[in-house]
């Protein structure tokens, strides 16, 4: 489409129609613009190029941020939290079961780590007391039996408590020092008053060289002696513990 002229006396002019100017087609179909109109026209149509280039831009800087996301998978989650919804999941016991499995697991691991403490413990205090039978100068020096005999019979009276070795009575009470009033009695104070407290005392005490005392003193080969009535007077366990031990013999 070009401009269509007009030639008067020698100078071309540019022919106009309603004061706009006319311009011809291939064709030779004349049309006319208003040139302010289209002037306007093409700004506007520049501005909204822009406008739309601009929001292209700024569009695709904002899909950068999820071209590593699988849209299938996204997909797929987003169906997974609609269909989790709060009050359907109140509804099937959901939030219950959910909230039963984290306490079931957490009690069976704190079940599981105070079983391992109780046996560290008992396994601790049974050590503890094992060494304070198997040292004592009193099981030594005044008892006729062996103390892993004395501890069968008396260990009872020891209770492991606050990291040692506390002594009771009969009825669980504490055992207390005569020497030091108002603390508890050290093992081989408190084993001396629990033994004088025995009933079968006069049979595990060393003897004093008069009759009555108690097992005899070592004979030949260096065991201690026990009378057959001695022994019969003592509980079945301790005279299983008699019979079978190497250090004691039995006499009529």
């Amino acid at each position: 489409m070009k401009l269509k002229t007009i030639e008067i006396e020698g100078v071309t002019y540019a022919e106009t129609e309603s004061g706009m100017p006319v311009y011809v087609d291939d064709d030779g179909k004349t049309t006319t613009y208003d040139s302010v109109a289209m002037h306007a026209s093409i700004r506007n149509l520049n501005h909204e190029s822009k406008t739309q280039r601009e929001a292209k831009e700024a569009l695709e800087t904002q899909i950068k941020a999820f071209e590593d996301i699988d849209p299938e998978a996204a997909r797929k989650a987003l169906e997974t939290i609609k269909n989790m919804d709060g009050k359907k999941l109140i509804d099937t016991g959901e939030v219950e079961r959910l909230k039963k499995e984290i306490t079931d697991s957490f009690q069976k691991k704190l079940d599981d780590s105070n079983t391992e403490n109780e046996s560290l413990r008992s396994q601790y205090s049974s050590e503890k007391l094992n060494s304070a039978f198997a040292s004592s100068d009193y099981i030594k020096e005044k008892l006729a039996v062996p103390s892993d005999m004395a501890q069968a019979t008396f260990a009872k009276h020891f209770v492991f408590k606050d990291g040692k070795i506390n002594p009771v009575d009969v009825n669980g009470n504490p055992i207390y020092s005569d020497s030091n009033p108002g603390d508890v009695a050290t093992f081989d104070e408190a084993l001396e008053k629990i033994v004088k407290q025995y009933p079968h005392r006069d049979s595990i005490l060393k003897g004093s060289g008069h009759n009555g005392s108690g097992a005899e003193p070592p004979g030949a080969g260096g065991k201690r002696t026990i009378t057959r009535k001695q022994f019969e007077g003592l509980s079945p366990t301790e005279q299983h513990k008699f019979a079978t031990s190497s250090e004691v013999s039995i006499t009529d």
